[in-house]
């Protein structure tokens, strides 16, 4: 037999590359050489760690119109785009490549033809069927135990009713040429008028006023046309989309003032409990909570941020922890089709949970050029740094970004990115490494994400960088991840107002499919940021150079915070939900924005990348003055050239062709297998498959991780763009 290299790789420059037309990758992959195929099953990783992945793969090679089985091990470094949840394995090097069917000793030099032929073309798959791949990261998964689980203030109420959060007691600050002052330290409208006392309140459709800034709201008809004309100037321009639930209530929500940390659960009229199948427990069916009943135990249980609560009383108050590692077993046996099923995701033990974690492992990159990216920070007065405690780190407590001290050095991170400089006010220059003492960081510190945020290589060019989800506040614990510290941070206020994230107070619900969400009550439409001074990416943690957050305040990095998070908001607007339960009080129905087209693999001088793309500074100004469209490039960014390899072309159809079936799989000695149509196993030996009962425990469970990721992509493309999600929780 001539040696396979003379007859699939004899001329790099006559590559076609077949790509899948689907918004998500297929497997296998298919390259054609001179009219000779070349088919590469999906990979099996061996080894995965910050952006780097040790891996393998079946593949076979047509020779004289018959395929030849091998297997190749190859190093790359992994991109992941959560955005289009896709990931794309770039510089392949393959290290070792062996065929059972041929002679070893002619095959020298096809691993180096192989690297060549990888220069030019890219493997891509579903972040889905990536993180099916991954199951022993869930067992690495760090626990921080200095997490603050202590229960907020929970109201429970059977009618329609909002959640108004102050950041601590009020603080007032005059308008200009205005008898009128505002609230700060809250995302809500409430005026105060400085002649009469009087207190005014918007949300959504509804005006109110009060005495009292913390108590005593009611609606109301008389609103000053001065104090109107100051609401439509603070409201966003998306919040003329607002409020199509609140809309069809009979009379405003009542208003609940907390001053707190507080949480609203609630139920349209008494509670109404329905069972969940094979389980001794109800959970109440008319709530856009999550709340839980044990009928042995006789206790309610309420989902909130992530953490498990429970109470012998709704409204008792006396709620205490529980982690999902010891809720009782019957939360596992919850169906995967149960209404209620969407709270697995925070049972430990439970698939969905192990998924959470895995996703919650792998983390968003991206290139950053060193040239041309940088950071501006603005102080509220002079540079003030406060102890990071445990550790030789100071932070900046009056700056809108991240700063550190150690050593007389000077850091920020803005958007996941390391900067430094010699002084607090820069100019600041991207790091090629991590502050030595950065993961001593304890949780209780409003600077912890930034542990989060990793550096895995550089050239002279470029830094690779990359952030897990604890850079927006999203952590395992104890078998399912959770939202927030639970700690209290104290904000920033001189002549700017400086909020610190928040783990209460905005219904943060987890869903699969898009991370972490928020419910505002009635709706978003009750919130107003352009108003007010300092920008409140602050209450929710960073944007990130993917948006953090999936809905509602969705944080891109295409447009810089401000649009990014009307973007969001238009997303998120509120609407009625055909798989809604009858009766709730707040929902939104929203298309999820549609993974960009992918493809098995791609030409890599073509193909689109994740860029890692910064945001401008976010400017503090009203959205209105941000322009619509974003733009086609921003600083900071690294993108491929955009022309093909010399005689690489895309075929025009994909009808014509048959793709094998991705059933074929290597283990790590190099031998391979497949599972035939009929369930049963074969090893490929001397030409032809032949039947086994023998097969590695290793070959199964990646048939099984496989088969998983292939549910996941379906499940994501049949949830994402058809099917409402209340806040990034319960699918409906």
């Amino acid at each position: 037999m001539k040696p396979l290299l003379l007859v699939i790789i004899s001329s790099l420059t006559s590559i076609s590359l077949c790509l899948a037309q689907d918004d998500m990758p297929e497997w296998p992959a298919e390259l054609e050489v001179r009219g000779q195929k070349v088919v590469i099953y999906q990979p099996q990783t061996e080894s995965y760690q910050g952006d780097k992945m040790e891996s393998r793969a079946a593949f076979s090679a047509e020779v004289s119109g018959k395929p030849v089985f091998g297997a190749m091990w190859f190093s790359c470094r992994v991109q992941t785009d959560k955005d289009s949840r896709m990931v794309n394995f770039d510089r392949i090097t393959v290290e070792n490549v062996k065929f059972p069917e041929d002679d070893q000793s002619k095959l020298d030099t096809f691993k180096d033809d192989l690297n060549q032929l990888f220069e030019d073309v890219d493997l891509s798959m579903s972040l889905d069927q990536f993180l099916a791949d991954q199951q022993e990261i869930s067992d690495r998964a760090a626990i921080d135990t200095e997490f603050n689980n202590a229960p907020p203030t929970i109201y429970f109420e059977t009618s329609p009713s909002v959640l108004v959060l102050m950041d601590g007691e009020p603080i007032l600050k005059e308008l200009e040429n205005s008898p009128y002052q505002y609230v700060v330290n809250t995302p809500f409208f409430l005026l105060s008028d400085t002649k009469s006392g009087v207190n005014y309140l918007k949300g959504g459709n509804w005006w109110y006023r009060s005495n009292k800034l913390t108590d005593g709201w009611k609606p109301t008809d008389q609103v000053p046309s001065e104090v109107s004309k100051i609401a439509d100037q603070a409201f966003t321009q998306v919040e003329s989309e607002q409020d199509s639930i609140a809309a069809t209530l009979p009379s405003p929500p009542k208003v609940i003032v907390s001053t707190k940390p507080a949480e609203l659960i609630q139920s349209d009229g008494e509670p109404k409990f329905n069972p969940i199948s094979g389980t001794d427990l109800l959970f109440i069916d008319n709530s856009e909570s999550d709340i839980i009943m044990s009928i042995d135990a006789q206790e309610y249980y309420v989902l909130i941020s992530g953490r498990w609560y429970k109470s012998k009383s709704m409204d008792s108050g006396t709620w205490t922890f529980v982690r999902s590692d010891q809720l009782p077993e019957d939360f596992k046996n919850i169906p995967d089709d149960a209404t209620i099923a969407d709270v697995r995701a925070s049972v430990a033990g439970t698939q969905e949970a192990q998924d959470a974690i895995l996703e919650n492992s792998i983390p968003q990159t991206a290139e950053v050029d060193r040239k041309t990216a940088t950071v501006t920070v603005k102080y509220d007065g002079n540079p003030k740094f406060e102890k990071v405690e445990g550790t030789n780190f100071l932070y900046a407590a009056n700056a809108d970004k991240t700063v550190l001290k150690s050593n007389n050095k000077f850091y920020c991170v803005d958007n996941a990115i390391w900067f430094e400089s010699d002084k607090a006010t820069g100019p600041w220059e991207v790091s090629i490494t991590v502050p030595e003492g950065v993961e001593d960081i304890p949780p209780n510190s409003p600077v912890y994400n930034v542990k989060y945020v990793y550096i895995y290589d550089h050239t002279p060019d470029v830094v690779y960088v990359g952030y897990t989800p604890g850079y927006y506040w999203s952590f395992p614990y104890y078998g399912s991840v959770i939202y927030g510290t639970g700690w209290y941070y104290r904000p920033w206020y001189y002549s700017y107002y400086y909020p610190r994230p928040v783990t209460y107070g905005f219904g943060v619900h987890y869903n699969p499919w898009t991370g972490w969400g928020f419910s505002f009550g009635v709706s978003y439409g009750w919130l107003s940021f352009s108003f007010h001074s300092g920008g409140y990416n602050g209450w929710w943690g960073p944007c990130g150079y993917r948006y953090g957050y999936r809905h509602g305040y969705y944080n891109g990095y295409r447009h810089g915070y401000w649009q990014g998070r009307m973007d969001g908001a238009i997303a998120n607007r509120p609407g009625t939900l055909p798989n809604r339960r009858p009766g709730t009080v707040a929902s939104n129905d929203r298309t999820r924005p549609q993974a960009r087209p992918a493809n098995t693999y791609r030409d890599r001088a073509s193909g689109i990348k994740n860029t890692g793309v910064r945001p401008s500074t976010r400017p503090v100004q009203r959205p209105s003055q941000l322009p619509a469209n974003r733009p086609a490039a921003q600083p900071g960014a690294i993108s491929r050239p955009a022309q093909r390899p010399t005689g690489a072309t895309r075929p025009a159809t994909d009808a014509a062709r048959t793709r094998p079936s991705n059933n074929v799989y290597s283990d790590r000695n190099g031998n391979i297998y497949r599972q035939n149509s009929s369930g049963n196993w074969q090893q490929r030996n001397q030409g032809s498959w032949k039947n086994t009962t023998t097969t590695p425990n290793s070959i199964n469970r990646s048939q099984y991780n496989r088969s998983r990721g292939q549910q996941r992509v379906q499940s994501y493309q049949r949830a994402a763009p058809s099917r409402g999600f209340r806040g990034g929780g319960r699918m409906r």
